[in-house]
């Protein structure tokens, strides 16, 4: 069962165990993979799982992209805060990523698939860039029904605020809906995350169907780029697709935030119906403390709906998810270690 006492945010993903490697140059070129990605596994790919493991020293952390941004927010807030929807296999990987989520205080509301194992990814790592290379296994195997559980229903029907990965569309799109709709049927904020460039590039209808009910939407430079090829759109200008994205159609009578993010450059803002939009610097993290990038994003995206759950304005939520990637750099994966005074 869930504990709804004090839960705020449920986020909807898929969980994968990530299989990390550093100075993995000869991998991406062995798969045909590119720096500072994210890739579905191609049949010719899947042998990398295998191959990372035979030949590289390989860190093993809960991964998944929507995971690790509901982790994070429950890194800021109180107790009990948070709980994640998504499906893994009956097997020792999603002992793994339940157990992580126990240690951060995230509720696990998996569905279990039986015949399917769980999702991994390969996280390969070249200096200050990852390559995310993803087999969902079980994850793509999750069931709108699922929903319905006494355990999911209660967790949606408890919740303040709503978090999509973009990865889910590649499977789940009906679910999303599912819970986006019930988002705006009762007032409550909806997040999505582009999360990848081939999410709104390949997945663009189900991106198109998911936008419209969210309140609040989180992206990089990439993403956004992809975005606006995908839309027709014939700038590479950050603050007009942030804008564009903003004012694209909506279902929902609360104008919607956009953020991208850019690396080590300013976040730009854009809210709908504005004619110009906002920069926030991002704090500067010396070279020589960045260890890992990977999760960052996500770090930045569970700093950002902490804060509004806490009532905070948006320049402070922001701040807040700043904070929180430049922690989640310093690091091996995305796992925050640092005491919450640092944040807040």
């Amino acid at each position: 069962m869930v504990d709804t006492q004090n839960l705020k945010l449920v986020a909807l993903g898929n969980p994968l165990l990530d299989m990390q490697i550093r100075d993995g140059q000869a991998v991406l070129e062995k798969y045909g993979l590119k720096a500072n990605d994210a890739v579905l596994a191609s049949p010719e790919q899947l042998s990398i799982y295998q191959h990372i493991v035979e030949n590289y020293e390989v860190t093993y952390v809960a991964g998944g992209a929507a995971q690790n941004t509901a982790r994070a927010a429950q890194y800021v807030l109180p107790e009990g805060s948070t709980a994640y929807l998504g499906a893994v296999g009956n097997d020792d990987l999603a002992k793994q990523l339940r157990a992580a989520n126990d240690r951060e205080g995230l509720q696990s509301v998996y569905q279990i698939t039986e015949t399917t194992p769980t999702g991994s990814c390969a996280v390969i790592i070249t200096g200050h860039d990852r390559s995310l290379c993803t087999n969902l296994g079980a994850a793509e195997t999750f069931n709108k029904d699922h929903l319905e559980s006494t355990a999911a229903k209660a967790a949606i029907d408890a919740a303040k605020f709503f978090y999509l990965g973009g990865f889910f569309l590649t499977h789940g799109v009906e679910s999303a809906l599912i819970v986006a709709k019930k988002a705006k049927e009762t007032g409550r904020p909806f997040a999505f995350n582009l999360s990848a460039p081939f999410i709104p590039q390949f997945f663009k209808s189900q991106v198109d169907q998911v936008l419209p009910y969210a309140q609040l939407v989180i992206g990089n430079e990439s993403e956004a780029e992809s975005w606006a090829q995908a839309s027709g759109l014939e700038t590479r200008d950050l603050h007009e697709i942030a804008q564009a994205i903003a004012d694209s159609p909506s279902e929902i009578s609360v104008p919607r935030t956009v953020l991208i993010t850019h690396g080590a450059e300013s976040t730009i803002r854009a809210v709908q119906g504005e004619k110009q939009t906002h920069t926030h610097p991002t704090p500067k993290v010396p070279a020589e403390q960045i260890v890992d990038t990977n999760g960052a994003g996500d770090a930045f995206a569970g700093g950002v709906i902490a804060g509004l759950i806490l009532e905070k304005s948006i320049e402070e939520a922001i701040d807040i998810g700043h904070r929180l990637g430049g922690m989640c750099i310093g690091q091996v994966g995305p796992v925050l270690k640092f005491p919450k005074e640092n944040v807040l």
